[in-house]
């Protein structure tokens, strides 16, 4: 497999606005491991194997254990994960999942989330979300190589 081109936010020098965006997400009070299982579960929807393995590889580095990592895509049916984990993973897919129903992300998936969490968190949660899918149709439309960025 070969990339279409070198990833957009390379090409164009990017960088710098897109780390400004992680601080913040960062600083919402949302633990990493979360944010990570979230960028994991949208890179999966998506279909981005190169964010499916940088945010594996990313979430093992926070310490993250496999089990957890595996059981990610069938989070619902997997006891593995806290109910403020659950919810901020419905949250993601929802926001993730557009269009799959009319109501893309409705009021009992966003009050499940803001019971965990309070302003600042589910602004992180939605910014993570919103970044990952960013990243998931730059990667996907360049097709851009697993494990490629190191």
């Amino acid at each position: 497999m070969e990339a279409r081109i070198q990833n957009p936010a390379v090409l164009l020098n990017a960088h710098q606005p897109i780390q400004n965006i992680y601080q913040g997400i960062y600083s919402g009070g949302v633990p990493k491991t979360t944010l990570d299982l979230v960028h994991l579960r949208a890179s999966q929807i998506n279909g981005c194997s190169a964010c499916v393995d940088t945010g594996a590889r990313g979430a093992r580095e926070s310490g993250e254990s496999e089990e957890r990592l595996f059981a990610v895509a069938a989070w619902r049916e997997s006891p593995r994960f806290t109910d403020a984990e659950r919810a901020a993973l419905e949250l993601a897919e929802a926001a993730t999942r557009l269009a799959d129903r009319s109501d893309p992300v409705p009021d009992e998936v966003w009050n499940r989330a803001a019971a965990h969490y309070d302003e600042k968190g589910l602004a992180a949660l939605v910014l993570m979300a919103g970044l990952t899918n960013f990243f998931n149709r730059l990667n996907v439309a360049t097709r851009q190589v697993p494990g490629a960025w190191g």
